[in-house]
Formats: C-alpha cells, structure tokens, sequence
C-alpha cells in the first residue's frame, strides 16, 4: 500500500510539473485571463489577466495518475470510481462556470441555481451508486465509539457536505498558493487516514490528489503564474467531501477543513452581522482578505493559513488514530 501512495504522489506531483509549462501558454493565447472583483482588494487589481482555469491541469494529472496507479498497479473499485465522478463532475461545472466568466467578460459565470443544480445532480448519482452498494448510512463520532444510524437522512448529509465543501473551499481560492498549499495539507491527512483505515484505493486517490495540487503550487505560488479557478476550486472541495464520506470521517472533515470552514462563516457572518448592525464585522470577507487589508502580507496570510491547516490536519488524524 505504501508503495501504491508514495507512486501517486510522485506520478500526479510530476504530472502537474509537465502539464503547466505546455498549459499556461495555450491559456495565455486564448486569452483566458483571469476577471478581478472590482470590490475586493485594490491590491489584487495588477493580478488581473493572469491565466487561470489551470485547475485543468489538476484534474488531468489526477485522472491520468489514476489510471495508471488504480488501472495498472491496482485494481479499479467503487470507490475510485466514485471519487473521479463527484471531483471530475464537480470540476466540470466549475470549468462551465469559469468558461462563461472568461467569455462574458465578467466576474459572474453560472448564476447561484444553476451551479447549485449541477452539483446536487452529482451528488444524487453519488448518493445512489453508494446506496446500491449496501453502504452504511451510519455516522460516527470521532475519537468516540458513538454512532448514530442516520437513515434516509444521510442522503441529505452527502448533499449538503459535497456542496458545502465545494463552495468553501471556492471561497478560500483567494490568494496565490493559499488554496493550493491548505488542500495538498487536507488531502495528505485524508490519505494518512484511509492508509490507517487499510482503504488502498482511497488513500492512492486522497495521495494522487495532494500530488496534483503540490504540482500545481510550483506555479500557483505568489506570484502566481496561474490561477486554478473554480475549475479546480470546486472539484477540490467535492473531492474532499467525498474522500471524508467515502472513508466514513464524515464529522472529520470539519476538523481537518477547519480552515475552510472559518473562511465560510466568516462570510455568513458578515452578512449577518451587516444586516443586523449596518456595518461590517470584518474588514473584508472572505476572512483571508481581511487579514490583508490589515497590514499583512499576501505571503503572510497564505502561510499562517497553511500553518492553521497543518495543525487541523495533525489534530484530525491524532483525534482519528491515538484517542
């Protein structure tokens, strides 16, 4: 098994190295650049026109890592098939999405229904070739031996953690490097977990996944050559999602997606509060971007993020394996 991860890792990792050089230039020629928001930073206006729908490149590497890892070293399973659907799918409507921003002009693509629309669908089909495989629909509490038998409820589970992560995530593709770097982190843990678990084809997956976007970084890193887009934003966050319920770590994933989650509630919360009180909680939201119009350093936030994921990562697997 540890030679299986240790082949994705290093296959998706040098994958991704080969693919940007030949991408990045057919990106530039067809001119999809990236769209700045005109109400985020001013600081962020200079990185407009930057290449992006590089998550392209991301997905290609997965996909190609694992057919020749689960194809040829391995065996293909449910599993794996499963987490190419819901990261591929999801990838797809972010590539949609992206596309139609590129084209327009505008910073806006699929409107909030449709992206919506897609990603339920996906996670319907998910839910239902998991059910047909006799896949218990039990949640258990971390670093406990509770559990709780969830039914016909856990379809609604599986929705709301594919899209929940798949928007969290987008919204923490703020910053060059910082979704790049707090995602290989999640995923590595992930792949600690299912190698503990003796889960093979979800391990390689969760590795050949971190690979990729380790792969991605050497570009993405500020500053960033190229942006993933939701191209590769959202297929992150579903893939996340689905390697947590896949493994049975669905409550985990809170733990080990800490980051994302704040970055999620800190948008909530600001229209929450800004509803209430008629002014703002924090500088900016998402909550990275209020960090930055605080005086910090784009480098700065982006590793204080990777620091606060690496110590989510090592709690939710100390939390999983020693309690």
């Amino acid at each position: 098994m540890v030679a299986a991860i240790t082949a994705g890792v290093i296959t998706a990792f040098l994958l991704t190295v080969i693919f940007s050089p030949l991408t990045i230039p057919l990106l530039k020629r067809l001119k999809f650049g990236q769209s700045i928001r005109t109400e985020g930073p001013e600081s962020h206006m200079k990185k407009g026109g930057t290449p992006t729908m590089g998550g392209i490149m991301i997905l290609m590497s997965i996909l190609a890592s694992s057919i020749i890892i689960q194809g040829i070293v391995l065996s293909w399973s449910t599993n794996t098939f499963l987490l190419l659907l819901v990261t591929i799918g999801f990838g797809v409507v972010g590539f949609v999405d992206d596309y139609i921003k590129i084209t327009k002009k505008r910073n806006l693509g699929l409107t909030s229904r449709q992206k919506l629309a897609g990603q339920i669908l996906i996670a319907i089909i998910f839910f239902g070739v998991l059910h047909d495989s006799s896949f218990s629909t039990e949640i258990v509490v971390p670093g406990t031996s509770w559990s709780l038998e969830a039914g016909w409820f856990y379809f609604l589970l599986v929705v709301v953690m594919l899209v929940g992560s798949s928007n969290a995530v987008n919204l923490t593709d703020g910053l060059d490097g910082l979704l790049a770097g707090t995602g290989a982190v999640a995923f590595g843990a992930f792949a600690v977990l299912a190698w503990h678990a003796e889960m093979t084809d979800a391990a390689v997956f969760a590795a050949t996944t971190a690979g990729a976007v380790l792969g991605f970084l050497v570009f993405n890193a500020h500053p960033a050559k190229v942006f993933m887009g939701d191209t590769g934003s959202l297929a992150l966050g579903g893939g996340l999602a689905a390697l947590s319920i896949i493994t049975k770590l669905e409550l985990l994933l809170v733990i080990i997606g800490f980051v994302f989650v704040m970055e999620t509630l800190s948008v909530i919360l600001q229209v929450f509060f800004y509803k209430w009180r008629g002014k703002r909680l924090f500088k900016m939201s998402p909550l990275h971007h209020h960090f930055e119009l605080s005086g910090w350093s784009e480098w700065r936030v982006v590793v204080t993020f990777w620091t606060a994921a690496a110590v989510c990562a090592v709690a939710g697997i100390y939390i999983e394996v020693w309690i």
